[in-house]
């Protein structure tokens, strides 16, 4: 038989490549920025606490900091990693750095023993350096153990604690400690590192395949080398595209977009097909939907701001077009469907069922123009027109808006005196909402015939935007029955009489008058008479108010 030898000293890239100075660290630059300065000016703090998701470099800045604190050639914030110190922190042997898993070591007894030898001075290092991770993980009293040391420690003492979860560490803790946040990596920065790696271990790889593995990375550096190492096992040493698309279970670039088109022109048949064929790959359905939503997300970016593109988004051509077909409202449905079947998708018999029936929800409330093109080849009886007549309460953005549906326009006639009196014209506007509560604080100060200028009090400035505006210029179009230009303006001066400031005053005349009311009937003053009652005047409610309810 042949002697198969096998090669035992292999090192995953994740250990092999994890920084050991921060100039070496990917990312992160505030932290390091600030534990420089620290460090040359001698402003070193006796706690620190790191926090963040996985994989980010919390551990890896502590050792490097540790490493810094012990260096032979003194406290700096470039260890020279030749020493014996700087080795020994590196091979995970120096005798003064105190590694802690808080998840193994959570009880108090296991904390007291920690801490003993805390007044101890260091063996061989400048400092003992106690790095404690998952912090978060300790017990009540094992956090009351620590907390005296952390008040007082011995100068010979630094705490370097390490958490994903700092919201369970207590505020006595946060409270001594310079807590340093840490972010999630961006795609391109992960990508950029696995180029580098890949090129000093002779590696082959397409940008596309390093780009997937970025992104299923989720701002995590160790998970991506963790991916990145499973790939090149999978791939027999070369990455390409479509190997790391089977290995990480994802759709090509232009499946999703397709399904969205799809389902957009009403295609069901074709849209059951697609998922068929995405099932035959066994994906994990969650991470669809979720795909699904980042699509509608770049799609709505694409239509607000046509230049917000960015690389790492996949095919360029294939979200543009689908921004081109699908109108703003479109976008917002698609999301706001897909967003609620997130969260119904576990409730589901199974994934792909749930996952189905998220699609059948966007084809049955797709919008109008589409429906009607179907509707407009089938016979127009009453019997067969009423399963389409429910979702006509929406329009196309292509759709002009004196055609939309009668049910959403409003009731008023048009008019074509122009604007004279705005509390006249409010009333038959049909807003609703941030739009109303706009316009009921406006005055009109300026009409000319085309353009309409509003003055806004000034204690509802904060709602002038983009979109109240919007709607408010197309209720006010289709009540004058032609195009306005609509200015808002901030009144330099509080307005007297807006229909706000006139609904208000009507109230308190109506309250004043309801208690005046009360006050007069006579079996009122029989009970206050008998009984030494007294009117509480919060209590009164015109009964105008509850007619109008009504």
């Amino acid at each position: 038989m042949p002697l198969i030898v096998l090669n035992m000293s292999y090192q995953v890239l994740a250990r092999r490549w994890r920084p050991k100075t921060f100039a070496e660290l990917v990312g992160q630059a505030h932290v390091v920025r600030a534990l420089t300065h620290a460090l040359q000016n001698d402003r070193l703090h006796h706690a620190y606490l790191f926090t963040g998701t996985r994989g980010v470099g919390k551990t890896t800045i502590a050792r490097i900091l540790a490493k810094s604190l012990n260096c032979e050639t003194g406290v700096t914030a470039e260890p020279c990693g030749q020493c014996g110190i700087c080795q020994e922190v590196d091979g995970g042997r120096f005798v003064d750095l105190i590694e802690v898993d808080a998840a193994s070591k959570t009880g108090v007894d296991d904390t007291r023993e920690l801490l003993e030898n805390v007044p101890y001075a260091p063996v061989r290092g400048r400092y003992k350096v106690y790095l404690i991770d998952e912090v978060h993980m300790f017990s009540s009293n094992s956090f009351n153990a620590l907390l005296k040391t952390l008040e007082e420690p011995p100068p010979h003492v630094k705490f370097l604690f390490a958490t994903t979860d700092p919201q369970k560490v207590p505020v006595t803790v946060l409270s001594r400690c310079l807590q340093f946040s840490l972010k999630r990596l961006p795609v391109d920065q992960i990508q950029t590192q696995f180029s580098h790696i890949l090129a000093a271990e002779q590696i082959q790889a397409e940008p596309e395949a390093l780009q997937l593995l970025a992104r299923a990375a989720e701002g995590s550096m160790r998970d991506g080398l963790s991916l990145l190492d499973q790939a090149i096992a999978f791939s027999g040493g070369e990455l390409d595209q479509s190997a790391v698309r089977d290995m990480l279970g994802v759709t090509s670039s232009d499946t999703l977009p397709a399904l969205l088109r799809h389902i957009h022109q009403g295609e069901a048949a074709e849209a059951m097909q697609k998922v068929c064929q995405l099932a035959e790959l066994a994906p994990d359905f969650a991470s669809l939907l979720k795909d699904i939503l980042l699509l509608l997300h770049r799609v709505s970016l694409i239509q607000a701001m046509p230049n917000s593109w960015r690389p790492d988004w996949g095919d360029e051509q294939s979200v543009r077009q689908l921004a081109e077909m699908l109108s703003p409202e479109d976008s917002q449905l698609y999301y706001q469907i897909a967003l609620t079947g997130q969260r119904d998708l576990p409730l589901a018999p199974d994934a792909q069922s749930g996952f189905e029936m998220i699609l059948l929800r966007m084809l049955t409330f797709r919008p109008d123009k589409l429906i009607s093109n179907a509707a407009s080849n089938q016979p127009t009886t009453k019997e067969q027109a009423k399963p389409i007549q429910p979702t006509r309460n929406r329009h196309s953005a292509s759709t002009p808006m004196a055609a939309a549906p009668q049910a959403v326009a409003p009731t008023a006639h048009p008019s074509t005196a122009g604007f004279t009196d705005w509390h006249q014209v409010l009333p038959q506007l049909g807003l609703k909402g941030m739009t109303a509560q706009l316009a009921s604080h406006c005055t009109i100060s300026g009409w000319d015939g085309e353009s309409l200028t509003l003055a806004v009090a000034q204690q509802a400035a904060s709602l002038i935007g983009v979109n109240s505006q919007q709607r408010l210029q197309q209720a006010l179009e289709r009540y004058h029955g032609r195009a306005v230009k609509l200015q808002l303006k901030a009144a330099v001066s509080e307005p007297q009489d807006t229909p706000a400031i006139r609904e208000a005053r009507a109230k308190a005349e109506r309250q004043q008058q309801a208690e005046e009311n009360i006050a007069k009937d006579p079996f009122v003053q029989v009970v206050q008479d008998r009984f030494d009652g007294v009117i509480e005047s919060e209590s009164v409610r015109p009964l105008v108010n509850e007619i109008k309810g009504k």
